[in-house]
């Protein structure tokens, strides 16, 4: 197959990366940046487009749509018009999604959006565990992400790239980002809340932090922290069961089990991260692992385990957190704290 990666930054460069080690395809890319393409270019040893409408008459099979989370759905539309299975990076924006649900659905055409985290074996063991009932009925669940916004990309300034702009602010991305897996594995919400708001001295116009609480349905209780301030990093996960405790560390590399029954803690693991031409790619498996997907997909192989639809509804949880808010906020009806001496 011949694919297309349309724009070249780091999850550019990391879907390039991904398709090598799976082999067997002939691959493409545009970028705009001279610079960014010359070394692209160098790396991959593959043709660079500045532009798509350039890159077509390369006669692509499939792209895979890897630039700022504004611009996908312009790109998104382009492949579906040209009747090609494509693969967009995780949304923020929901604006031309329903005009690029309608066009697909029109033509019968294939779409894969992303969703990374049903890749990551702690996510798929966390799913698997509670399915088969390991801890009883869940009850609820704690999670907290965070990173530090400048490193997230040490080479280059924060201040530089999309996750510096309100529209598509860094925290604000990885809401839905998180939302994909936890729906994935607890079902739709019935209900939310949230506070967001710009808690640091970043020098970014952006809500840097959101707090909110969400019930899915079967009535399992989520407080869901994302914030871009933690140093380190944090992403860890805390379900509570009639029965016993899961927990999901990102840095342990494992979900931890207790059964109440037995009174002892259980470890599973995640697999070795896979070996890539420069070391160890520590966790780089759930990345693969979803190109994999696409490109079984992409040949109609299989389906893709996420829809437009899908992106489309975690985009409007977004949105509605955001009301929400918007609500609390301006509501100003919190009764009086006493004086203080």
């Amino acid at each position: 197959m011949k694919l297309l990666v349309v724009g070249l930054g780091s999850m550019g460069r990391r879907r390039l990366r991904n398709l090598t080690y799976l082999g067997g395809q002939e691959l493409a890319g545009v970028e705009p940046r001279g610079d960014r393409a010359a070394t692209v270019a160098g790396e991959f040893d593959i043709p660079i487009f500045p532009t798509v409408e350039q890159a077509m008459g390369w006669a692509p099979e499939a792209l895979v749509i890897s630039t700022p989370p504004d611009r996908h759905t312009e790109y998104a539309l382009a492949a579906a018009r040209a009747g090609l299975p494509f693969f967009t990076e995780a949304s923020v924006v929901s604006n031309g999604m329903e005009e690029l649900i309608a066009e697909v659905q029109s033509r019968g055409g294939m779409a894969a959006p992303s969703c990374t985290m049903r890749f990551h074996p702690a996510v798929q063991t966390l799913r698997e565990r509670l399915m088969g009932g390991a801890i009883g009925r869940p009850l609820g669940i704690v999670h907290h992400v965070g990173q530090y916004l400048p490193d997230w990309h040490p080479w280059e300034d924060y201040r530089t790239f999309y996750v510096s702009r309100r529209e598509t602010g860094a925290a604000r991305e990885i809401v839905p980002f998180e939302l994909n897996w936890l729906v994935h594995v607890f079902g739709n919400v019935e209900a939310l809340t949230c506070i967001r708001g710009k808690a640091s001295t970043l020098d970014a116009d952006i809500d840097d932090i959101y707090a909110s609480a969400l019930l899915f349905e079967g009535g399992v209780h989520c407080s869901l922290v994302v914030e871009v301030l933690s140093r380190p990093g944090i992403r860890l996960s805390r379900v509570i069961g009639e029965e016993g405790t899961l927990i999901w560390d990102w840095e342990a590399r494992a979900v931890r089990e207790y059964h109440a029954g037995s009174d002892r803690w259980a470890d599973f693991p995640d697999p070795p991260p896979i070996e890539g031409p420069s070391g160890s790619w520590v966790s780089e498996n759930m990345y693969i692992e979803e190109m994999r997907a696409f490109l079984l997909a992409a040949s109609g192989e299989a389906s893709f385990q996420s829809s437009l639809e899908e992106d489309l509804y975690l985009l409007r949880l977004l949105e509605a957190l955001e009301a929400s808010s918007d609500r609390v906020l301006e509501a100003g009806n919190l009764p009086r704290a006493p004086t203080r001496a």
